[in-house]
């Protein structure tokens, strides 16, 4: 059941037992895994994902209505893609906790971790792991210069046109290609975007905002620190010859994430393999969709991790637990 996917009630029918007998199956298999403490840990990586949709609750008391946001937060193994721990909620706390509770040798030897720009999550692991480092993960970064050349992009369409771009709006028809890396554009796709610029950007706002973006790609693409250190002030003088707010929000979030910048340009440590394992746990909750309690999302999520990392590197999953024999 762990390496196909199928649901739970499925084997349950299969095997004409309830299919809580199932589960209870699953959950007692979750304890012949190694203890975590055991599983020699570098690189850590950290990153929350929702692993229900939104749903509203009813106090019987005030009638009110109540938002809850069904949040999991993974711990992985960034050496070898491992889900290592799951924890519910997606703050400080959580991590915190999980964290709190493995040995002090665990966290002696964790020496970098990799998280998205979340001020709780670094805060937790700077308190929890003095000893390492944190790496912020560039694919967010770039996310967030792409998110600031598309609020200026809407911005100067409701200032210009009054209303938001259509497909008459060349800005607009081509969104997508200003969000692409500038360096992987075909020679078709610059004279495109080029032409974009030249006739539908008559604040050159646009055009300034790409420009940041790409300014940040090349720093963050960067070999050294060095290299770095110019590309940013590179950088810098590219928000101050833009000097719009969406370019100048992106600029502080950068200045306030330097140390964690510098940490991924030194080690390209990132959440890459965080990202890969949410993605097989989407799978996991869409086969478990019935699912209320979190320990069974929980343990369905470590088992079958574990066996596709063994599957991968049986090898390197024997040298990452210290009791091997």
């Amino acid at each position: 059941m762990i390496g196909s996917g199928r649901a739970v009630d499925e084997v349950a029918a299969a095997f004409k037992v309830a299919w809580w007998t199932v589960q209870d199956v699953v959950n007692a298999a979750v304890l012949t895994l190694p203890d975590v403490d055991n599983i020699w840990v570098r690189l850590l990586g950290v990153d929350e994902h929702r692993f229900r949709t939104v749903r509203f609750f009813r106090d019987p008391e005030s009638s009110g209505w109540t938002r809850v946001e069904p949040w999991m937060t993974t711990l992985v193994n960034l050496q070898t893609g491992q889900v290592i721990g799951v924890v519910d909620g997606r703050d400080s706390l959580a991590v915190s906790t999980w964290l709190a509770a493995r040995s002090l040798a665990w966290r002696a030897r964790v020496e970098v971790v990799a998280i998205d720009p979340s001020a709780a999550f670094r805060a937790t692991v700077t308190r929890q792991l003095p000893k390492a480092r944190v790496s912020v993960d560039h694919f967010h970064l770039v996310q967030l210069a792409n998110l600031m050349l598309t609020q200026v992009r809407q911005r100067v369409a409701r200032e210009q046109l009054g209303h938001r771009g259509r497909k008459d709006n060349p800005a607009w028809a081509h969104r997508l290609l200003l969000l692409r890396a500038g360096d992987r554009l075909s020679e078709r796709a610059l004279d495109r975007l080029f032409e974009v610029f030249a006739h539908d950007d008559p604040t050159d706002e646009p055009g300034a905002a790409w420009g940041v973006k790409e300014h940040l790609r090349i720093l963050l693409a960067s070999e050294d620190l060095g290299a770095a250190a110019t590309a940013r002030g590179r950088l810098g003088i590219a928000v101050l010859a833009a000097d719009m707010a969406e370019c100048w929000k992106l600029w502080n979030t950068i200045n306030a994430w330097w140390d964690e910048t510098e940490t991924f340009i030194e080690t390209r440590v990132t959440n890459a393999k965080t990202e890969a394992a949410n993605t097989a746990i989407k799978q996991i909750k869409r086969t478990g969709r019935g699912y209320r309690n979190h320990h069974h999302y929980q343990a369905r999520i470590l088992l079958r991790s574990a066996r596709q990392t063994r599957r991968r590197s049986p090898l390197n999953q024997q040298a990452t637990t210290l009791n091997c024999e």
